[in-house]
C-alpha cells in the first residue's frame, strides 16, 4: 500500500493495490491551505467488492458488475480480452489508430519524463499507479509476452516480468480510467511517445469487443443519442421547441428578436451546438445567434436527429459509435447543402470532427469542418463588432481547453478576441499549449458512478 506499485503487482490477489489518503496528496496552494483538508471517503461497500472492479484503488469508474464470480468466468473474460487485443494490431480491424497505437507501444524509452507533465501522477502524491507509463507498459507486456512469438517462447524475458488474469484485466481496465486524454505526456516526451492514445485504445478494446464502457458514455451517451437526437435525450421536436423558447425569453430580457435560422438550405455555415448548451446555457446559444447575424454570416442549424447535437462520447472510448455520430453530422450537412460545418463551444466535439473525422470520412463525406474561434477572431478583426472594452473592466483570465490548444492547435484567436474587449486580461500559468486540463476531459464531467466522483474531485 505505498507509492512503489510495480508493474508486476498489477495481477496479485490483493483486495486493493493502493490506498489514497489525503496527507499523500499534493498540498494545496494558499489560501486554500489554511483549513485541513477533510479526510478522503468512498471507501467501496462490501456488494461493490463482490460485483465491481474495485481491486486497483478502491474506486468505481465502470458501473457495470461484470467482476467474475468463479475460475470459468475469469477464464473467458481474459480470453475475451486478448481476442480484443488482437484486434487492435490488426490492420482490418483498427485502421484508425493501429500505426499510433504500435509506434507508442514499441519505442517507449521508459525514460519516465511524461510523469512530471501528468496532473494526476502529482496529484495523488507521486502514486505509481497513476504514472502515464504505468498503463502503458502492462499493455506493452501483455501483447510481447502473450500475442508475439518470441513472448509465447521466452516468456517475461521477452516482455519484462507479467503475468495475465482476471485481476490484471480488470485493473487495467480501471486505470484506464484514470486518464483524461489531455495528452500532457505525449506534448513532453522527447520522442512523441503518445500514452494518451494508449490509454484510449486500452479503452476502445473494452468497449468495443467486451462491451464493457461506464453507462454515461454508452448506454445514457451514444444509444441514446442515435436513437433520440440527442446524448441530452432532446429530440428533434424538443429542439425546435428549445429554440423557440430561446427567442421569446430574449427578445422579452433584450428587447429585441433574436434571428436562429434552422434548416435553411444553402447557407453557407452548418452551426453545430453541444446540446447541453439548450438545456443548461441557453444563453450560449442566443450570443452565438446574436453575434453570427451581426457578421452578417450566412448560417443555419439543423433540426435533423443529431445533426444539432455536436457531442460525441464515442471519442471516449468507441470508434464505431464514433464514426456513425460523425456520418450523421455530415448527412444533416449535405441534406442542407451548406459549404461547412462549424463547431459552437465544446472541445472534444471539435478533435472529432476535425481531427479525428479527417481518418474516417472520405470523398464525398469529407466537406469542411471548422471551428467557431478563427471565424469569430475574423470577424473581430474586421471591425463587425461594436465592442466596448470599458463594460469588461475587471480582471480576466482563461482556462485553455486541452481539445483546443494542445490537440488542435487553435491557441491565438481567443486570445486576440479577449485582449481586444477585455482591458485587463491575463494569462493562467502555464497557458495555452502547456495548460493544465480543467480534470474534466475524456468524459469525466459527465462520470458521476458509484464512489468515483471522490476521486476525480480530490
Amino acid at each position: 500500500m505505498n507509492n512503489g506499485v510495480k508493474i508486476n503487482d498489477v495481477s496479485k490477489p490483493v483486495e486493493q493495490l493502493l490506498r489514497l489518503r489525503v496527507e499523500d496528496l499534493m498540498p494545496l496552494p494558499p489560501p486554500f491551505d489554511k483549513e485541513p483538508e477533510p479526510p478522503i471517503e468512498g471507501e467501496p461497500k462490501p456488494e461493490w467488492r463482490k460485483n465491481y472492479f474495485t481491486d486497483l484503488d478502491g474506486y468505481v469508474a465502470v458501473d457495470l458488475p461484470i467482476k467474475p464470480q468463479n475460475e470459468e468466468e475469469g477464464r473467458r473474460f481474459v480470453e475475451k480480452f486478448l481476442e480484443g487485443l488482437k484486434k487492435l494490431m490488426s490492420d482490418e480491424d483498427n485502421w484508425t489508430f493501429k500505426e499510433q497505437l504500435l509506434l507508442s507501444l514499441e519505442y517507449c524509452a521508459k525514460c519516465q519524463t511524461c510523469n512530471d507533465a501528468c496532473h494526476f501522477y502529482h496529484a495523488s502524491g507521486k502514486k505509481d499507479i497513476y504514472r502515464p507509463t504505468y498503463k502503458s507498459e502492462i499493455l506493452r507486456r501483455i501483447y510481447k509476452k502473450y500475442l508475439t512469438p518470441a513472448g509465447r517462447i521466452f516468456g517475461n524475458f521477452v516482455s519484462g516480468e507479467i503475468d495475465l488474469n482476471w485481476r490484471t484485466v480488470g485493473r487495467l481496465l480501471e486505470l484506464s480510467y484514470r486518464c483524461t486524454f489531455c495528452r500532457r505526456c505525449a506534448q513532453t516526451c522527447p520522442i512523441g511517445v503518445d500514452n494518451g492514445v494508449i490509454n484510449r485504445e486500452i479503452r476502445k478494446l473494452f468497449a468495443q469487443e467486451m462491451g464493457i464502457a461506464p453507462k454515461a458514455f454508452h448506454e445514457q451517451g451514444t444509444v441514446k443519442q442515435l436513437k433520440t437526437g440527442s446524448s441530452t435525450g432532446l429530440t428533434p421536436d424538443g429542439f425546435k421547441d428549445m429554440i423557440e423558447f430561446i427567442q421569446e425569453d430574449f427578445e422579452e430580457k433584450l428587447g429585441m428578436k433574436i434571428d436562429m435560422p434552422v434548416d435553411e438550405k444553402g447557407a453557407d455555415i452548418l452551426l453545430v451546438h453541444n446540446a447541453g448548451e439548450f438545456l443548461s446555457w441557453p444563453e450560449n446559444i442566443a450570443a452565438f445567434s446574436i453575434l453570427f447575424n451581426e457578421a452578417d454570416l450566412s448560417w443555419t442549424m439543423s433540426s435533423d436527429p443529431i445533426g444539432y447535437d455536436a457531442v460525441n462520447y464515442g471519442a471516449f472510448c468507441d470508434d464505431v459509435q464514433l464514426a456513425r455520430i460523425v456520418i450523421k453530422h455530415i448527412e444533416a450537412a449535405r441534406k442542407l447543402d451548406v459549404n461547412k460545418i462549424v463547431v459552437a463551444e465544446c472541445g472534444h466535439a471539435h478533435k472529432v470532427l476535425t481531427v479525428i473525422a479527417d481518418g474516417i470520412l472520405a470523398d464525398d463525406l469529407n466537406i469542411p469542418r471548422e471551428n467557431w474561434l478563427p471565424i469569430m477572431w475574423e470577424q473581430v478583426r474586421k471591425g463587425k463588432f461594436n465592442f466596448d472594452p470599458d463594460k469588461n473592466d475587471f480582471p480576466v483570465t482563461l482556462q485553455d481547453p486541452c481539445n483546443l490548444v494542445r490537440l488542435s492547435g487553435i491557441v491565438q484567436p481567443q486570445r486576440n478576441i479577449l485582449k481586444m474587449i477585455c482591458p485587463k486580461f491575463r494569462e493562467m500559468e502555464p497557458h495555452g499549449v502547456k495548460n493544465y486540463c480543467c480534470g474534466g476531459g475524456s468524459g469525466f464531467a459527465i462520470m458521476s458512478s458509484m464512489n468515483y466522483p471522490e476521486w476525480r474531485n480530490k
